[in-house]
């Protein structure tokens, strides 16, 4: 089968043939259909220290995926050949404490495919059925293969409840900006996101109904606070970008007793301000993943019913592509890159 490989510890992928992954018992195989290149995946391509220190050499790469199940070991239930799915890419443990409670998105011995294991960046994946996820028909292969990244949005920004608040995001990535899409669908007043890169607050706009994009160079989020009719400031913050300066201007811009969901990861450690959010009883929350499954059901139900992100697709490519893609991505104006393997 064709793959993406990280085959040798400098920048770049090599397309490779590679054998079709074996399965065991509690597999499935799926045949990719597409592929969405993610942030991760771009820390891998130019191989940086996080990637150095963690990516084993050669590795079959990427882990946002949709596909068909074409083979499944004797033990797998309830599910089926030809069925659609996509899939949780953190391989869980079952020991620890967390994994026997149920709260399977915070096991200790998570591994990530494309990551630490094989990954989807190939024709064929080899899958625990117990992370397969169905693709109901009103779901097609596109958004499928971005359901990932999506589900990262749908956990920060369901973090807290929503309804009827004044929203801020930071970083108007993908991510941030399908999170403020979740945001406007399950009802919050205000929502407002900020970035430094003019092309990604203008598909902010695109993706977003109501949504004010600004560069906080430009316009100061006091004066968007009064503008939007704010009494005090935000009631929560949702912080996509890893900047500590990002993470600062939401401590001052929210309400008393505030709260923050931090997804970003900054690129070291960061000097906080911590009078600053312990005299404003700030709650903070650090976000990882998605929570395994709660988050996969009502990001799927909520697909079903309106929320759309397509929008934050902005481009396409066949997989023989694949360098045009990532360097796409690596520009860093684009919004979502889907890969087709079909």
């Amino acid at each position: 089968m064709k793959a993406l490989v990280k085959a040798k510890p400098e920048p770049g992928l090599w397309m490779e043939h590679r054998p079709v992954p074996e399965i065991g018992p509690e597999d499935v195989l799926i045949r990719i259909r597409k592929t969405g290149i993610c942030g991760t995946d771009i820390h891998i391509w130019n191989w940086d220290d996080w990637a150095a220190r963690t990516v084993p050499v050669p590795l079959v790469t990427g882990h946002e995926f949709a596909g068909e199940i074409v083979d499944m070991g004797r033990n797998v239930e309830d599910l089926t050949i030809g069925q659609r799915v996509s899939g949780e890419g953190h391989l869980i443990g079952k020991q620890s404490r967390q994994s026997r409670a149920g709260k399977f998105h915070l096991d200790p011995a998570t591994r990530g495919i494309g990551v630490n294991e094989p990954g989807a960046f190939a024709e064929y994946l080899r899958l625990p059925a117990f992370n397969v996820v169905p693709l109901p028909d009103a779901i097609d292969d596109e958004i499928g293969a971005i359901l990932d990244p999506l589900g990262n949005a749908v956990h920060t920004a369901l973090s807290f409840d929503l309804v009827g608040e004044d929203v801020l995001i930071t970083g108007a990535g993908p991510i941030g900006i399908m999170a403020a899409a979740v945001a406007r669908h399950v009802g919050a007043r205000h929502i407002v996101i900020t970035d430094l890169n003019a092309d990604r607050l203008a598909l902010a706009r695109r993706v977003v109904k109501d949504v004010e994009a600004i560069d906080p160079r430009e316009r100061d989020l006091g004066e968007v606070i009064r503008d939007l009719g704010m009494k005090q400031g935000f009631d929560v913050g949702l912080e996509m970008s890893g900047s500590q300066a990002a993470l600062d201007q939401m401590v001052e811009a929210l309400v008393m007793g505030g709260r923050i969901a931090l997804l970003g990861i900054p690129p070291g450690k960061s000097p906080v301000d911590w009078s600053r959010i312990v005299f404003k009883a700030i709650t903070l929350k650090g976000v990882y993943g998605r929570e395994i499954f709660e988050t996969w059901y009502k990001m799927i139900a909520m697909l079903e019913n309106g929320l759309d992100v397509r929008e934050v697709i902005t481009h396409r490519f066949k997989v023989d592509d694949f360098r045009e893609g990532f360097e796409t991505m690596r520009a860093g104006s684009s919004g979502k890159i889907v890969l087709d393997w079909t």
